[in-house]
């Protein structure tokens, strides 16, 4: 498979991850009993946060919204990276390296504290994230000495 294809899919699981933990998680209704009687106490319960009056439900519904953001950006940054990784792969495995860390190390956290699904998705995100860097060329452009610029035939160069 080519790394396009693999950040495409990573691009996509990281949407439907996101769309999930905003609709289910972020906005979604806890179930009747214990669940009920946690988010009220959450919601009933305020005190001083650096100045401001906060409840520990509004820090969870801020840190959860904080984290679809991220995902959002990240499914869009695998889907543009999908693009210019056809022209620019040797550049961007260092960057494909550090967000495959970045699933691989949320993978277990996600198992430990929260549930199956984030785990899984992230696993797979990383898997894709990974395949992507062993599937991007390996070559850097060569630099010009002189300018200290890539040497590209799609840039232009302007006259001093």
């Amino acid at each position: 498979m080519k790394p396009t294809l693999f950040l495409r899919i990573a691009s996509v699981l990281t949407f439907i991850f996101c769309a999930g933990h905003t609709i289910g998680g972020v906005f979604g209704k806890p179930a009747p009993g214990v669940q009920a009687f946690v988010a009220q106490t959450m919601k009933a319960n305020a005190f001083d946060a650096m100045g401001s009056r906060r409840t520990w439900w509004d820090f969870n519904i801020g840190y959860g919204l904080m984290v679809s953001v991220t995902l959002i950006v990240h499914a869009l940054l695998f889907w543009h990276l999908g693009t210019l990784v056809k022209t620019d792969g040797g550049r961007l495995r260092t960057i494909l390296a550090l967000l495959f860390v970045e699933f691989a190390v949320q993978t277990p956290i996600a198992g430990r504290y929260f549930f199956l699904g984030p785990c899984i998705i992230s696993a797979v995100v990383a898997v894709c994230l990974l395949g992507a860097f062993f599937t991007a060329p390996r070559g850097v452009p060569v630099l010009d000495s002189i300018k200290g610029e890539a040497s590209d035939p799609r840039r232009t160069q302007v006259p001093a």
